[in-house]
């Protein structure tokens, strides 16, 4: 893999798949050619490929079109540690001897 000029990102994008049409789109030259029939694995058999497949999508969470409660807890977020530090100034203001 360190040695192929696309880099090995190109390689691991077609593992576990036929990469023929991959190989092909690319234009390799006759060279490249000669190199892939030393590290040809095998050929797919098409009557093990299944007709037809059926991709279920991930299920995606529920989109929260009220976001009054993420823009209340970004409020605190900010508030909070303020009004700490504001009582932190005003408890040392007032217990400070003069």
């Amino acid at each position: 893999m360190d040695d192929h000029p696309g880099g090995d990102e190109v390689l691991l994008s077609a593992t576990r798949k036929d990469a023929t049409n991959d190989f092909e789109d690319v234009g390799h030259s006759d060279s490249a050619r000669e190199t892939m029939k030393e590290y040809c694995i095998g050929e797919i058999d098409e009557s093990t490929v299944p007709a037809k497949r059926t991709h279920i999508p991930p299920q995606q969470p529920n989109y929260n079109h009220d976001k009054t409660p993420e823009f209340i807890i970004k409020i605190l977020q900010f508030l909070v540690p303020l009004l700490i530090l504001g009582l932190a100034f005003v408890v040392r203001h007032y217990t400070k001897k003069e």
